[in-house]
């Protein structure tokens, strides 16, 4: 099993903690003296670059969130002089104004370098063609694959997002072994494969990098059963560097977080008081070598868990496992906390329909309702009226057996519903609050 950068992915827990204590350091002071937000913060705390000495003090600090970035948009908190940032991005899906990130030379000089590490730990080598289908411009999906893909010399083929047809024909034509987009648009071009005549065999992917949404094991496996491929999750923000912040290996047991680069947490959303390792909570990150733009105790509103037990790959990064959900987009129906993860998971046990669906929320009354629109499966969509009902009832018991929460079932026609060919919008919450 291959690693790019075996003295920093495999580094001894006691070398990488003084590690990351001498880059916090140098990312307090940077931030302190060039970023008038956070030395503010850091002064109404009596706190100075001086009383950061280790990462034991990190918790002292104050967190940042996403409001931060837009109340000082669009360069407030950059730490660097306009001269020196050579590239910006910004969030894409947000109301209101984007959050702008900027890089200088030597942040995308960081970010080539942990995005060649996830195509590495995916099983990608200087061999491959690597089909890129994440937009390109100010999303910052593209560009991170691109650089990674370069990085470690493989041929790099920029198709970005849309026009399904004229990517099959490329990924066809050119040889395409890995694939790179969202898990919902990798479903997409598997129907789209299996409806253009293409035979599987006439394509040579063997490794998908996915990201950008989060996905259930379920779909992983929907996913590899029908490209024939091994699905490989990554994480990352564009607040944080964009893709590369981490990835699994091919054991698929946890992603491996560049913790050299991007210092973990696990809090509780609630308190915000600092969780033990193992105990699922609300994802912080520090970044510890940025230049652009370093964060401070990122509140990144993903839930997840922390595992520091060394990989059976070799690497010693810490990894923290596929996302629940988020802290702030968590669906609370009448009492209930609900993902649409959650629902996905029943949904693609059950053979008689398709992983493509929608939950509709809605207040009636004055109470939260829920529907869930699903697509069926075409030869079960042809049963007859009884047995479309019986499979109704069958997922509405499921999914209350589930999740604790009745919810009432739409069976829809196959390809009903809108494709995605990029992020896929589970979820149209119509309350208003």
């Amino acid at each position: 099993m291959e690693i790019w950068n075996r003295h920093f992915e495999c580094m001894a827990r006691e070398e990488l903690r003084k590690l990351q204590g001498e880059r916090l350091r140098e990312t307090v002071e940077r931030v302190y003296f060039y970023v008038p937000y956070y030395r503010q913060k850091m002064q109404e705390r009596g706190l100075g670059p001086e009383n950061i000495q280790s990462l034991d003090d990190l918790s002292r600090l104050p967190f940042t969130t996403k409001n931060d970035l837009r109340n000082n948009y669009p360069f407030g908190l950059f730490a660097s002089p306009m001269s020196e940032i050579v590239r910006l991005h910004a969030s894409s899906g947000t109301t209101g104004k984007p959050t702008v990130v900027g890089y200088s030379r030597r942040d995308i000089a960081t970010w080539s370098e942990v995005m060649a590490r996830t195509l590495t730990s995916a099983g990608a080598t200087r061999d491959d063609f690597i089909h890129i289908a994440y937009g390109y411009g100010l999303f910052t999906g593209g560009l991170g694959l691109h650089y990674g893909g370069e990085k470690i010399g493989a041929s790099v083929i920029p198709v970005s997002g849309g026009n399904t047809k004229r990517q099959l024909q490329l990924m066809h034509d050119f040889g395409s072994t890995v694939l790179a987009c969202t898990p919902s648009y990798a479903l997409y071009l598997a129907e789209a494969i299996e409806e253009s005549g293409l035979k599987r065999e006439d394509l040579h992917l063997k490794i998908g990098v996915f990201g950008a949404e989060p996905w259930t094991e379920s779909m992983r496996k929907e996913i590899e059963e029908k490209l024939r491929i091994k699905a490989i999750d990554i994480y990352g923000l564009s607040e944080i560097i964009g893709p590369g912040v981490a990835s699994e290996c091919l054991l698929q047991n946890g992603l491996h977080i560049n913790e050299d680069h991007f210092y973990p947490e696990i809090i509780d959303p609630e308190t915000l008081e600092v969780l033990p390792p193992g105990e699922t909570g609300e994802l912080v990150f520090t970044t510890i070598t940025k230049e652009g733009l370093p964060l401070i105790r990122y509140r990144t509103r993903d839930l997840t868990r922390l595992n520091y037990d060394t990989c059976s790959c070799g690497r010693t990064l810490v990894r923290m496992d596929k996302c629940l959900g988020r802290s702030d987009d968590m669906l609370i129906i009448r009492g209930v906390n609900l993902f649409a993860s959650q629902v996905e998971s029943v949904l693609l046990e059950m053979s008689e329909i398709k992983p493509h669906y929608q939950l509709i929320v809605e207040r009636i009354n004055n109470l939260d309702e829920i529907e869930l629109r699903v697509e069926v499966d075409e030869q079960f969509f042809q049963d007859k009226i009884g047995q479309l009902m019986s499979l109704r009832q069958k997922i509405q018991q499921n999914l209350e057996s589930a999740l604790g929460i009745s919810i009432k079932i739409t069976l829809v026609e196959p390809k009903t519903l809108e494709r995605s060919e990029g992020k896929s919008k589970r979820v149209i919450d119509r309350r208003s609050y």
